[in-house]
């Protein structure tokens, strides 16, 4: 029975030394605060192990938050208890964020530069987060890509919708085309936080919900759950993503997922059969439809007078 207890006791105290090795071993952990345990040994010695206590903790909550320009009201408390309940739902929903953190590498750079060149507040980026998690989603309703544009939304901003073609998933047309949803939007509200929210309930709706409740400022309104959840998002991924070390996302710059260096092709005959084609061009069906993800089909045809561009990854 002796040798049987040292074994258990030995075996414990090698477990709790490798929970205590891996959690050293990252630097970033050093300043976690510790639980220490006392392990009494056969012999009646003494071993004191310190634990890093990993429970769940709270947040400091900034004290002032933006978007796009505009202060929200913290100081409302139904504004701030909305706020906080995102940013926790976020920031201990890890993997979720780890993955977005990492996928905003390859995508955010061509997003903010499109709002830039389009006169769009930058935060408007969290919003393509909100939206499908910079992913080619598809919702219940039939909203499609990043933006998550319906079908006749996408034909009323110029995005192709066909068969072969779905403009939709062009990154860098469907921002354009959402950039122009939004100047639309501010038109009619001149203000961009309640542009947001009628990105997420429509202009007609939000409209009629500031009618109805004689209320314009988008704070002072009772809307449904998802469109009053909708900007706290928003501010939720704007306030992690600015101080990721605040919220336990420490990545590094080689963390990121980055975009291919790609050779651009201009097409303006149909292409019957695109796996012969991409090897043509030294690339694979495959890469072909992950760079290209609004070709929806295996062929291309080309309406008369009309072109394309595919991209590639660059030969060099």
């Amino acid at each position: 029975m002796k040798n049987y207890h040292l074994i258990s006791i030995y075996g414990l105290i090698a477990v709790l030394f490798g929970l205590v090795f891996l959690y050293s071993a990252e630097k970033d952990q050093a300043d976690l605060p510790y639980e220490e345990v006392t392990i009494n040994q056969a012999s009646g010695e003494e071993i004191n192990i310190k634990i890093p206590d990993t429970r769940a903790k709270l947040f400091e909550i900034p004290k002032a938050i933006s978007f796009a320009g505009e202060e929200v009201p913290l100081e409302i408390d139904d504004v701030k208890e909305r706020f906080e309940r995102e940013i926790y739902v976020n920031a201990y929903w890890q993997s979720n964020m780890i993955l977005l953190m990492k996928r905003s590498g390859k995508y955010i750079p061509t997003i903010e530069k499109i709002l830039k060149e389009q006169n769009i507040p930058d935060d408007f980026k969290y919003l393509a987060m909100a939206e499908s998690g910079l992913l080619n989603v598809v919702s219940p309703a039939g909203a499609r890509g990043f933006w998550q544009f319906m079908p006749a939304t996408a034909k009323e901003y110029n995005l192709e919708v066909s068969n072969d073609v779905d403009e939709r998933y062009h990154l860098e047309k469907a921002t354009v085309a959402a950039c122009k949803y939004l100047k639309s939007a501010y038109a009619r509200f001149g203000s961009w936080t309640s542009v947001a929210a009628s990105y997420n309930m429509g202009i007609s709706g939000l409209s009629k919900r500031k009618s109805e409740q004689k209320q314009v400022n988008y704070y002072d309104l009772l809307l449904n759950d998802e469109t009053s959840r909708y900007i706290f998002r928003l501010l939720a991924f704007k306030e992690i993503f600015e101080n990721p070390d605040k919220y336990g996302f420490k990545l590094k710059e080689e963390d990121y997922y980055t975009l291919p260096i790609s050779r651009e092709l201009v097409v303006k005959q149909d292409i019957d059969d695109l796996a012969t084609w991409a090897i043509k061009h030294n690339s694979s069906y495959k890469i072909l439809k992950i760079q290209n993800p609004w070709l929806r089909t295996n062929k291309l045809k080309i309406p008369k007078g009309k072109e394309y561009v595919i991209k590639l990854p660059s030969s060099e």
